[in-house]
Protein backbone atom coordinates (compact mmCIF):
# COMPACT_ATOMS: atom_id res chain seq x y z
CA UNK A 1 0.00 0.00 0.00
CA UNK A 2 3.03 2.30 0.22
CA UNK A 3 2.56 3.33 -3.42
CA UNK A 4 -1.10 4.22 -2.77
CA UNK A 5 -1.95 7.80 -1.89
CA UNK A 6 -4.94 9.18 -0.02
CA UNK A 7 -7.07 11.97 -1.47
CA UNK A 8 -10.22 13.81 -0.55
CA UNK A 9 -12.70 12.90 -3.31
CA UNK A 10 -13.70 16.50 -3.89
CA UNK A 11 -10.07 17.45 -4.58
CA UNK A 12 -9.64 15.03 -7.46
CA UNK A 13 -13.17 14.86 -8.89
CA UNK A 14 -15.88 17.11 -10.25
CA UNK A 15 -18.99 16.28 -8.21
CA UNK A 16 -22.47 17.64 -8.83
CA UNK A 17 -26.13 16.80 -8.40
CA UNK A 18 -28.55 16.30 -11.28
CA UNK A 19 -31.23 18.72 -12.34
CA UNK A 20 -34.52 18.98 -14.17
CA UNK A 21 -35.22 20.06 -17.71
CA UNK A 22 -38.32 21.95 -18.85
CA UNK A 23 -41.32 19.61 -19.08
CA UNK A 24 -41.65 20.08 -22.82
CA UNK A 25 -38.22 18.52 -23.29
CA UNK A 26 -39.29 15.17 -21.81
CA UNK A 27 -39.78 12.06 -23.90
CA UNK A 28 -40.14 8.38 -23.08
CA UNK A 29 -38.47 6.83 -20.04
CA UNK A 30 -34.90 5.66 -20.52
CA UNK A 31 -32.90 3.40 -18.22
CA UNK A 32 -29.26 2.49 -17.85
CA UNK A 33 -27.82 -1.01 -18.21
CA UNK A 34 -28.67 -1.84 -14.60
CA UNK A 35 -32.27 -0.75 -15.16
CA UNK A 36 -31.93 2.28 -12.88
CA UNK A 37 -33.87 5.27 -14.26
CA UNK A 38 -31.55 8.04 -15.42
CA UNK A 39 -34.17 10.53 -16.54
CA UNK A 40 -37.14 11.57 -14.47
CA UNK A 41 -39.32 11.09 -17.54
CA UNK A 42 -36.77 10.61 -20.29
CA UNK A 43 -35.47 13.62 -22.18
CA UNK A 44 -35.09 14.44 -25.84
CA UNK A 45 -31.73 15.12 -27.48
CA UNK A 46 -32.77 18.76 -27.69
CA UNK A 47 -33.37 18.76 -23.95
CA UNK A 48 -30.05 17.05 -23.27
CA UNK A 49 -27.93 19.42 -25.29
CA UNK A 50 -30.06 22.51 -24.75
CA UNK A 51 -30.16 22.57 -20.97
CA UNK A 52 -27.53 23.74 -18.48
CA UNK A 53 -23.94 22.52 -18.72
CA UNK A 54 -23.92 21.58 -15.05
CA UNK A 55 -26.96 19.33 -15.29
CA UNK A 56 -25.71 17.20 -18.17
CA UNK A 57 -22.87 14.70 -18.42
CA UNK A 58 -21.04 14.32 -21.71
CA UNK A 59 -18.06 12.22 -20.57
CA UNK A 60 -17.84 8.84 -18.80
CA UNK A 61 -18.99 9.29 -15.21
CA UNK A 62 -19.79 7.39 -12.06
CA UNK A 63 -23.22 8.15 -10.65
CA UNK A 64 -24.53 7.58 -7.12
CA UNK A 65 -28.17 7.44 -6.04
CA UNK A 66 -28.66 10.20 -3.47
CA UNK A 67 -32.23 9.66 -2.27
CA UNK A 68 -34.57 6.73 -1.75
CA UNK A 69 -32.24 3.75 -2.13
CA UNK A 70 -29.05 5.58 -1.20
CA UNK A 71 -25.55 4.70 -2.34
CA UNK A 72 -26.21 2.58 -5.45
CA UNK A 73 -23.22 3.16 -7.73
CA UNK A 74 -23.37 2.75 -11.50
CA UNK A 75 -21.69 4.24 -14.55
CA UNK A 76 -22.56 5.80 -17.86
CA UNK A 77 -20.18 6.03 -20.82
CA UNK A 78 -22.56 7.87 -23.16
CA UNK A 79 -24.03 11.38 -22.63
CA UNK A 80 -26.90 11.52 -20.16
CA UNK A 81 -28.99 13.89 -18.09
CA UNK A 82 -28.98 12.93 -14.38
CA UNK A 83 -32.10 13.72 -12.39
CA UNK A 84 -32.01 15.46 -9.01
CA UNK A 85 -31.86 12.16 -7.11
CA UNK A 86 -28.46 11.38 -8.62
CA UNK A 87 -24.97 12.71 -7.95
CA UNK A 88 -22.37 12.43 -10.71
CA UNK A 89 -18.64 12.03 -10.08
CA UNK A 90 -16.10 12.74 -12.84
CA UNK A 91 -12.46 12.11 -11.99
CA UNK A 92 -9.41 14.19 -12.88
CA UNK A 93 -8.01 12.32 -15.90
CA UNK A 94 -4.43 12.94 -14.78
CA UNK A 95 -5.04 11.15 -11.50
CA UNK A 96 -7.99 8.82 -11.98
CA UNK A 97 -8.98 6.18 -14.49
CA UNK A 98 -12.78 6.41 -14.98
CA UNK A 99 -13.29 2.63 -14.67
CA UNK A 100 -11.12 2.44 -11.56
CA UNK A 101 -13.14 5.28 -9.99
CA UNK A 102 -16.36 3.38 -10.65
CA UNK A 103 -15.08 0.19 -8.98
CA UNK A 104 -13.49 2.15 -6.13
CA UNK A 105 -16.79 3.81 -5.30
CA UNK A 106 -18.64 0.49 -5.63
CA UNK A 107 -16.32 -0.94 -2.98
CA UNK A 108 -16.85 2.07 -0.68
CA UNK A 109 -19.72 2.09 1.79
CA UNK A 110 -21.49 5.41 1.26
CA UNK A 111 -24.13 6.10 3.88
CA UNK A 112 -26.76 8.83 3.77
CA UNK A 113 -28.05 11.16 6.46
CA UNK A 114 -31.50 12.52 7.18
CA UNK A 115 -34.12 12.52 9.92
CA UNK A 116 -37.00 11.38 7.68
CA UNK A 117 -35.31 9.89 4.63
CA UNK A 118 -31.63 9.14 4.21
CA UNK A 119 -29.95 11.12 1.46
CA UNK A 120 -26.52 11.97 0.12
CA UNK A 121 -25.30 15.47 -0.71
CA UNK A 122 -22.47 16.78 -2.83
CA UNK A 123 -20.50 18.00 0.26
CA UNK A 124 -20.84 14.59 1.92
CA UNK A 125 -19.44 12.76 -1.11
CA UNK A 126 -16.77 15.42 -1.63
CA UNK A 127 -15.44 14.79 1.87
CA UNK A 128 -14.97 11.05 1.36
CA UNK A 129 -11.33 10.05 1.33
CA UNK A 130 -10.01 7.32 -0.96
CA UNK A 131 -6.65 5.64 -1.51
CA UNK A 132 -5.47 5.26 -5.11
CA UNK A 133 -2.34 3.84 -6.78
CA UNK A 134 -0.69 5.11 -9.96
CA UNK A 135 -2.75 5.47 -13.13
CA UNK A 136 -1.01 2.45 -14.62
CA UNK A 137 -1.96 0.25 -11.68
CA UNK A 138 -5.48 1.68 -11.66
CA UNK A 139 -5.92 0.61 -15.26
CA UNK A 140 -4.55 -2.87 -14.54
CA UNK A 141 -6.93 -3.33 -11.62
CA UNK A 142 -9.92 -1.98 -13.53
CA UNK A 143 -9.15 -4.20 -16.53
CA UNK A 144 -9.54 -7.34 -14.41
CA UNK A 145 -12.91 -6.28 -13.03
CA UNK A 146 -14.07 -4.88 -16.39
CA UNK A 147 -13.26 -8.18 -18.10
CA UNK A 148 -15.53 -9.99 -15.65
CA UNK A 149 -18.32 -7.43 -16.08
CA UNK A 150 -17.99 -7.55 -19.86
CA UNK A 151 -18.31 -11.35 -19.88
CA UNK A 152 -21.38 -11.10 -17.65
CA UNK A 153 -22.85 -8.51 -20.03
CA UNK A 154 -22.13 -10.76 -23.04
CA UNK A 155 -23.83 -13.65 -21.24
CA UNK A 156 -26.83 -11.47 -20.52
CA UNK A 157 -27.16 -10.53 -24.18
CA UNK A 158 -26.87 -14.18 -25.25
CA UNK A 159 -29.63 -15.14 -22.79
CA UNK A 160 -31.81 -12.28 -24.03
CA UNK A 161 -31.36 -13.47 -27.60
CA UNK A 162 -32.24 -17.05 -26.66
CA UNK A 163 -35.22 -15.77 -24.69
CA UNK A 164 -36.47 -13.84 -27.71
CA UNK A 165 -36.26 -17.02 -29.82
CA UNK A 166 -38.21 -19.18 -27.36
CA UNK A 167 -40.81 -16.50 -26.73
CA UNK A 168 -41.23 -15.80 -30.47
CA UNK A 169 -41.84 -19.50 -31.10
CA UNK A 170 -44.47 -19.57 -28.33
CA UNK A 171 -46.22 -16.54 -29.88
CA UNK A 172 -46.02 -18.07 -33.36
CA UNK A 173 -47.59 -21.36 -32.24
CA UNK A 174 -49.99 -20.44 -29.45
CA UNK A 175 -51.03 -16.83 -30.08
CA UNK A 176 -50.75 -16.36 -33.85
CA UNK A 177 -51.43 -20.08 -34.57
CA UNK A 178 -49.18 -19.76 -37.64
CA UNK A 179 -48.43 -23.49 -38.11
CA UNK A 180 -52.16 -24.29 -37.89
CA UNK A 181 -53.64 -21.57 -40.12
CA UNK A 182 -54.57 -23.99 -42.88
CA UNK A 183 -56.79 -26.00 -40.53
CA UNK A 184 -60.29 -25.34 -39.23
CA UNK A 185 -60.89 -22.82 -36.42
CA UNK A 186 -63.72 -22.73 -33.87
CA UNK A 187 -65.17 -20.08 -31.55
CA UNK A 188 -64.17 -20.06 -27.87
CA UNK A 189 -64.46 -17.73 -24.88
CA UNK A 190 -60.89 -16.62 -25.66
CA UNK A 191 -61.51 -16.07 -29.36
CA UNK A 192 -60.96 -18.27 -32.40
CA UNK A 193 -58.79 -21.32 -31.74
CA UNK A 194 -57.74 -24.28 -33.92
CA UNK A 195 -60.21 -27.14 -34.08
CA UNK A 196 -59.24 -29.83 -31.57
CA UNK A 197 -57.97 -27.25 -29.09
CA UNK A 198 -60.04 -26.10 -26.14
CA UNK A 199 -60.33 -23.55 -23.37
CA UNK A 200 -59.74 -24.98 -19.93
CA UNK A 201 -58.48 -23.88 -16.53
CA UNK A 202 -54.88 -23.29 -15.45
CA UNK A 203 -55.17 -26.00 -12.80
CA UNK A 204 -55.59 -28.55 -15.62
CA UNK A 205 -52.03 -27.80 -16.78
CA UNK A 206 -50.42 -28.13 -13.37
CA UNK A 207 -50.97 -28.08 -9.63
CA UNK A 208 -51.35 -24.56 -8.21
CA UNK A 209 -49.29 -24.27 -5.03
CA UNK A 210 -49.30 -21.43 -2.52
CA UNK A 211 -46.67 -20.74 0.12
CA UNK A 212 -46.27 -19.75 3.75
CA UNK A 213 -43.92 -18.04 6.20
CA UNK A 214 -42.84 -19.58 9.51
CA UNK A 215 -42.99 -17.33 12.56
CA UNK A 216 -40.28 -14.68 12.39
CA UNK A 217 -40.15 -14.74 16.20
CA UNK A 218 -38.54 -18.20 16.08
CA UNK A 219 -34.89 -17.92 15.05
CA UNK A 220 -34.68 -21.72 14.94
CA UNK A 221 -36.99 -21.74 11.92
CA UNK A 222 -34.41 -20.08 9.66
CA UNK A 223 -30.91 -20.97 8.55
CA UNK A 224 -28.30 -20.13 5.91
CA UNK A 225 -28.26 -23.67 4.51
CA UNK A 226 -31.38 -25.78 4.75
CA UNK A 227 -34.62 -26.08 2.79
CA UNK A 228 -34.69 -23.61 -0.12
CA UNK A 229 -37.33 -20.91 0.40
CA UNK A 230 -38.18 -17.92 -1.79
CA UNK A 231 -39.93 -14.56 -1.32
CA UNK A 232 -40.83 -11.93 -3.96
CA UNK A 233 -38.20 -9.68 -2.39
CA UNK A 234 -35.53 -12.24 -3.35
CA UNK A 235 -36.44 -11.69 -7.00
CA UNK A 236 -36.66 -7.90 -6.84
CA UNK A 237 -32.94 -7.28 -7.29
CA UNK A 238 -32.05 -10.29 -9.42
CA UNK A 239 -34.82 -11.68 -11.56
CA UNK A 240 -33.13 -14.70 -13.16
CA UNK A 241 -35.00 -17.16 -15.31
CA UNK A 242 -33.82 -19.98 -13.04
CA UNK A 243 -33.67 -19.80 -9.24
CA UNK A 244 -32.27 -22.20 -6.67
CA UNK A 245 -33.08 -20.40 -3.40
CA UNK A 246 -33.71 -17.08 -1.71
CA UNK A 247 -31.60 -15.10 0.74
CA UNK A 248 -32.49 -17.37 3.66
CA UNK A 249 -33.47 -21.04 3.98
CA UNK A 250 -35.85 -22.80 6.33
CA UNK A 251 -34.87 -25.40 8.87
CA UNK A 252 -36.86 -28.65 8.89
CA UNK A 253 -38.55 -27.37 12.05
CA UNK A 254 -39.51 -24.12 10.34
CA UNK A 255 -40.81 -25.96 7.29
CA UNK A 256 -42.91 -28.27 9.46
CA UNK A 257 -44.35 -25.30 11.36
CA UNK A 258 -46.17 -23.80 8.37
CA UNK A 259 -48.10 -24.81 5.27
CA UNK A 260 -45.27 -24.18 2.79
CA UNK A 261 -44.94 -27.01 0.29
CA UNK A 262 -41.79 -28.23 -1.44
CA UNK A 263 -42.06 -28.14 -5.24
CA UNK A 264 -39.79 -30.03 -7.64
CA UNK A 265 -37.25 -28.72 -10.13
CA UNK A 266 -39.02 -27.25 -13.16
CA UNK A 267 -41.88 -25.71 -11.17
CA UNK A 268 -42.86 -22.26 -12.41
CA UNK A 269 -42.84 -19.77 -9.52
CA UNK A 270 -45.20 -16.82 -10.02
CA UNK A 271 -45.43 -13.95 -7.52
CA UNK A 272 -49.08 -13.26 -6.80
CA UNK A 273 -48.71 -10.04 -4.83
CA UNK A 274 -46.31 -7.19 -4.04
CA UNK A 275 -45.85 -7.30 -7.01
CA UNK A 276 -47.86 -9.60 -9.25
CA UNK A 277 -45.82 -11.14 -12.03
CA UNK A 278 -42.30 -12.01 -10.92
CA UNK A 279 -41.62 -15.23 -12.77
CA UNK A 280 -38.83 -17.78 -12.36
CA UNK A 281 -38.20 -21.51 -12.73
CA UNK A 282 -37.09 -23.74 -9.85
CA UNK A 283 -33.59 -25.22 -10.30
CA UNK A 284 -34.18 -27.68 -7.46
CA UNK A 285 -36.71 -28.55 -4.77
CA UNK A 286 -37.96 -25.26 -3.30
CA UNK A 287 -40.83 -23.74 -1.33
CA UNK A 288 -42.04 -20.14 -1.18
CA UNK A 289 -43.76 -17.69 1.11
CA UNK A 290 -47.40 -16.72 0.66
CA UNK A 291 -46.47 -14.17 -2.02
CA UNK A 292 -46.48 -16.87 -4.71
CA UNK A 293 -49.01 -18.98 -6.55
CA UNK A 294 -46.73 -21.40 -8.35
CA UNK A 295 -47.50 -24.06 -10.95
CA UNK A 296 -46.07 -27.59 -10.77
CA UNK A 297 -46.27 -28.92 -14.37
CA UNK A 298 -48.64 -31.81 -14.96
CA UNK A 299 -50.40 -31.86 -18.36
CA UNK A 300 -48.11 -29.18 -19.82
CA UNK A 301 -44.37 -28.76 -19.41
CA UNK A 302 -42.31 -26.02 -17.79
CA UNK A 303 -41.73 -23.95 -20.94
CA UNK A 304 -45.39 -23.82 -22.01
CA UNK A 305 -46.55 -22.85 -18.51
CA UNK A 306 -43.76 -20.27 -18.15
CA UNK A 307 -44.70 -18.38 -21.32
CA UNK A 308 -48.42 -18.86 -20.75
CA UNK A 309 -48.08 -17.05 -17.41
CA UNK A 310 -45.75 -14.45 -18.91
CA UNK A 311 -48.22 -13.54 -21.68
CA UNK A 312 -51.16 -13.53 -19.24
CA UNK A 313 -49.59 -11.51 -16.41
CA UNK A 314 -51.45 -8.27 -17.21
CA UNK A 315 -54.70 -10.18 -17.50
CA UNK A 316 -54.11 -11.86 -14.13
CA UNK A 317 -53.30 -8.50 -12.55
CA UNK A 318 -56.49 -6.94 -13.95
CA UNK A 319 -58.54 -9.74 -12.38
CA UNK A 320 -56.80 -9.51 -8.99
CA UNK A 321 -58.24 -7.68 -6.00
CA UNK A 322 -57.22 -6.37 -2.58
CA UNK A 323 -57.52 -3.34 -0.33
CA UNK A 324 -53.88 -2.71 0.61
CA UNK A 325 -52.40 -4.22 -2.56
CA UNK A 326 -53.69 -6.38 -5.37
CA UNK A 327 -53.35 -10.13 -5.00
CA UNK A 328 -54.02 -13.01 -7.37
CA UNK A 329 -55.79 -15.51 -5.18
CA UNK A 330 -55.43 -19.26 -5.40
CA UNK A 331 -58.98 -19.60 -6.72
CA UNK A 332 -58.29 -16.99 -9.41
CA UNK A 333 -55.16 -18.80 -10.56
CA UNK A 334 -56.81 -22.24 -10.53
CA UNK A 335 -59.84 -21.07 -12.51
CA UNK A 336 -57.92 -18.85 -14.96
CA UNK A 337 -59.24 -19.58 -18.45
CA UNK A 338 -56.40 -20.65 -20.76
CA UNK A 339 -56.05 -22.19 -24.18
CA UNK A 340 -55.15 -25.89 -24.00
CA UNK A 341 -53.76 -27.40 -27.20
CA UNK A 342 -53.47 -31.18 -27.70
CA UNK A 343 -50.71 -32.61 -25.51
CA UNK A 344 -48.69 -33.71 -28.54
CA UNK A 345 -48.39 -30.09 -29.68
CA UNK A 346 -47.33 -28.89 -26.22
CA UNK A 347 -44.78 -31.71 -26.06
CA UNK A 348 -43.41 -30.72 -29.49
CA UNK A 349 -43.00 -27.15 -28.28
CA UNK A 350 -41.19 -28.32 -25.15
CA UNK A 351 -38.84 -30.40 -27.30
CA UNK A 352 -38.20 -27.40 -29.56
CA UNK A 353 -37.06 -25.11 -26.72
CA UNK A 354 -35.48 -27.51 -24.24
CA UNK A 355 -31.96 -26.83 -25.54
CA UNK A 356 -32.57 -23.08 -25.31
CA UNK A 357 -33.66 -23.44 -21.68
CA UNK A 358 -30.68 -25.68 -20.88
CA UNK A 359 -28.24 -23.23 -22.44
CA UNK A 360 -29.79 -20.30 -20.58
CA UNK A 361 -29.45 -22.15 -17.28
CA UNK A 362 -25.78 -22.95 -17.94
CA UNK A 363 -25.07 -19.32 -18.90
CA UNK A 364 -26.86 -17.96 -15.83
CA UNK A 365 -24.81 -20.32 -13.64
CA UNK A 366 -21.60 -19.07 -15.24
CA UNK A 367 -22.63 -15.44 -14.74
CA UNK A 368 -23.43 -16.16 -11.10
CA UNK A 369 -19.94 -17.61 -10.56
CA UNK A 370 -18.34 -14.65 -12.34
CA UNK A 371 -20.35 -12.20 -10.22
CA UNK A 372 -19.23 -13.96 -7.05
CA UNK A 373 -15.61 -13.86 -8.23
CA UNK A 374 -15.88 -10.15 -9.08
CA UNK A 375 -17.48 -9.32 -5.75
CA UNK A 376 -14.78 -11.29 -3.93
CA UNK A 377 -11.93 -9.61 -5.81
CA UNK A 378 -13.38 -6.08 -5.70
CA UNK A 379 -12.61 -5.12 -2.06
CA UNK A 380 -9.25 -6.89 -2.12
CA UNK A 381 -8.11 -5.20 -5.32
CA UNK A 382 -9.39 -1.81 -4.15
CA UNK A 383 -7.60 -2.06 -0.80
CA UNK A 384 -4.31 -3.25 -2.28
CA UNK A 385 -4.57 -6.68 -0.61
CA UNK A 386 -4.09 -8.33 -3.99
CA UNK A 387 -1.22 -6.97 -6.06
CA UNK A 388 -1.62 -6.77 -9.83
Amino acid sequence: MSEWKEYRLGDICEIFAGGDAPKEKYSKLKTNEYNIPIFSNGITDEGLYGYTDKARVLTPATTITARGTVGVVFRRKEPYFPIVRLISVIGNKELLDSDFLYYKLKSTYIDGEGSVQAQLTVPMISNYRIDIPSLEKQRSIASILSALDEKIAVNRRICENLEAQAQALFKNWFIDFAPFKNGQFVESELGMIPEGWRVGRLEELGDIVGGATPSKAEDSYYTSKGIAWLTPKDLSNKLSKFTSRGEIDLTQEGYNSCSAKLMPKGSVLFSSRAPIGYLTIAKNDICTNQGFKSVVPKYAGTAYIYYLLKTNTKRIESMSSGTTFKEASGSLMKSLAVIIPPKSIIDNYEASVVEIFNEQEVIEDESSRLSTLRDTLLPKLMSGQIKV
